[in-house]
């Protein structure tokens, strides 16, 4: 589909990542590896892939850690813009509008989704909005804002309504725009809200926004269960993600790519290996990821987990619903229960236990 002339994507992307601690110890969510490669990397090839030839990246303090992402061959320019201080979730957008030309994708960076872009942005145009906003249907209403819709067109938003007050309002923010910058510009600098100052303000003001209902994926990543979820969505192919592109499907959506199993060993898809080694014995998957550089020992079991980069999972070692960061050592002999969070660089010795729930190192206030 055409673009319809939208060729600048602004990503908000200065999340602390609180609640996936310990992995984001030195490490912005956006950047944590994502079947492979780091997730803003996968959002900058979905945008190149929508026509978008400049992306704007609204970072935190430190810029440092993103600067990796401008070498990424996605076709595109790429702009860091530090937020030294939190602005909320429009407060960095609105620091760059008068820097934009013309309409602009604005994305939350820890959403995964496969919104069709070139569809919202041609929605955009056909109605002339100032903003159009994608959204998702919920079951469940009460835990979030609910955008009231007239046809395609907002009229209202009500924050967490009580059960069954808003009849036939289904659909919730997904975190995807298209924006007329003109109509951010009319809002101070400094800290901004998307969902409480900038929508309601246009509509106040008498502009005009759409909605386009989606009912593909949405999902927030900012827990490691639903880091998890969204990485099991990829392996299955639920959802198309460009960083597996790169691997090929060996049949059940076993997905491999310089791999090597050696005889013996048993892949049970969906299952993602780059770059690894799986030993005779050895159980990887279903819904597992093994990133490059791992190494599986023999009657390890690692299901439902994610394995980064240049880690080495011991002799018999079980993961379930786990996820190890980079470089990190879990020797035979060691327990690991499930919903476990091992953090980068660790090593859990022979004999140590690790408890279901655990997070190691744990999580900082």
């Amino acid at each position: 589909m055409t673009n319809h002339g939208v060729h600048e994507a602004l990503v908000v992307a200065g999340g602390r990542g609180t609640r996936l601690q310990p992995l984001t110890f030195g490490v912005p969510k956006p950047l944590l590896p994502f079947c492979g490669q780091p997730f803003l990397a996968g959002v900058l090839a979905r945008l190149e892939r929508a026509g978008i030839t400049r992306t704007w990246l609204v970072v935190g303090a430190d810029t440092e850690p993103f600067q990796s992402l401008s070498d990424v061959e996605t076709g595109m320019e790429v702009q860091i813009v530090p937020e030294p201080t939190p602005l909320d979730t429009a407060g960095g957008v609105r620091s760059v509008v008068d820097r934009l030309d013309g309409a602009v994708l604005v994305l939350n960076g820890d959403v995964i989704t496969d919104v069709d872009l070139s569809l919202l942005i041609a929605h955009h145009r056909r109605h002339d909005a100032a903003a159009t906003i994608a959204l998702t249907r919920v079951d469940d209403t009460s835990s979030y804002g609910v955008c009231v819709r007239e046809g395609s067109r907002i009229v209202d938003f009500v924050e967490k309504p009580p059960p069954g007050t808003l009849p036939g309002q289904d659909a919730i923010n997904a975190g995807t725009y298209v924006l007329d910058p003109a109509s951010l510009a009319t809002f101070p600098q400094g800290p901004l809200s998307f969902e409480r100052d900038v929508f309601p303000g246009i509509l106040a003001a008498g502009g005009r926004i759409e909605s386009m209902v989606w009912d593909g994926v949405w999902m927030d990543l900012g827990t490691p269960d639903r880091w998890l979820a969204g990485v099991n969505l990829a392996l299955a192919g639920t959802l198309a993600w460009p960083a597996l592109d790169r691997l090929s499907d060996h049949g059940e959506r076993v997905l491999l790519v310089d791999a090597t199993i050696v005889e013996g060993a048993t892949l049970l898809g969906p299952v993602g290996v780059e770059s690894s080694t799986v030993a005779a014995g050895a159980t990887v998957g279903p819904n597992a990821w093994l990133g490059p550089g791992v190494v599986v020992h023999a009657a390890a079991k690692v299901r439902n987990s994610v394995v980064m980069d240049g880690s080495t999972v011991g002799d018999g070692i079980e993961l379930e619903r786990v996820i190890v960061g980079r470089d990190s050592l879990v020797e035979a002999g060691a327990a690991i229960g499930t919903d476990v969070v091992i953090g980068h660089g660790q090593h859990v010795r022979a004999g140590e236990a690790v408890p279901s729930g655990a997070r190691r190192p744990p999580r900082r206030d």
